[in-house]
């Protein structure tokens, strides 16, 4: 239930938020459950791990402050014609091109030994996932109309949705992939920052959501993101390390 309702607060985001504002802030359901975990199932959060909750909250506040502050793209007709846009078709093609070359060539030679091909297939498939729900959304508004529209968006509205369908189970079989071969913890870490790195491209590309940000607000959100994928790191990958602030006051030792 709480999966199902996270994910449709997650659909309600993208249509009503600019994606690059939605898709980084994500990463706060990393350090919120480490938090949670560490006082409801009594897991031990080291002080790497706690670092990385204060630089994700520090990172996110710094995206919310910069991001954009208007969608781009509010109806219906302006998305399809984003959609036909050749920039972004020619962006589509090279996707699927290199989709094509690691599911059916690479994967099966270097997948189980390469962590870099699993994370590239998910994180391009996201340049569908997020997209399509975001084009849903906007789709979904002019479905119950009664203008000639109306039919255009339904079919649109299917469309993306069988777009969004077919990412997502590839992804969930690619990721279980992963974390056979892998520790879900380096996973989750690198697979957060290459698939935020390409919704956010794919969404700029299709949507147009960096043109009205200034170079002070590009450049803070270049940082708040860094931020809140080391962060991400510290808290993923270093949580296993048994290091607390108490190590600190220990005397080094020294023998002659």
């Amino acid at each position: 239930l709480i999966v199902a309702l996270g994910q449709i607060g997650n659909f309600l985001a993208y249509t009503a938020v600019p994606t690059v504002l939605v898709t980084p802030l994500g990463a706060l359901g990393v350090p919120f459950g480490s938090i949670l975990a560490s006082y409801l199932l009594k897991e031990k959060l080291n002080i790497l791990g706690k670092l990385g909750c204060l630089l994700s909250c520090a990172g996110s506040v710094v995206l919310i402050i910069h991001s954009p502050k208007s969608e781009s793209v509010t109806t219906q007709a302006e998305l399809e014609e984003k959609l036909t846009n050749p920039v972004f078709v020619g962006y589509l093609c090279i996707v699927l091109l290199m989709l094509l070359l690691l599911i059916f060539w690479i994967a099966p030679a270097h997948g189980p030994t390469n962590i870099m091909v699993y994370i590239s297939i998910c994180s391009l498939l996201g340049s569908f996932t997020v997209p399509s729900t975001k084009g849903i959304g906007l789709a979904a508004q002019d479905i119950f109309h009664n203008n000639p529209s109306s039919q255009r968006a339904l079919y649109l509205c299917l469309v993306l949705l069988a777009v969004l369908g077919c990412s997502i189970i590839i992804q969930f079989r690619y990721i279980n992939k992963a974390l056979e071969c892998f520790d879900s913890s380096v996973f989750g870490a690198i697979y957060y920052v290459v698939f935020t790195t390409l919704v956010l491209l794919a969404s700029a590309i299709l949507f147009r959501e960096w043109s009205n940000v200034g170079v002070v607000d590009f450049l803070g959100m270049a940082c708040g993101f860094t931020t809140v994928s080391i962060g991400i790191v510290l808290i993923q990958v270093f949580k296993e390390f048994n290091f607390n602030i108490g190590d600190l006051n220990k005397p080094n030792m020294k023998t002659d």
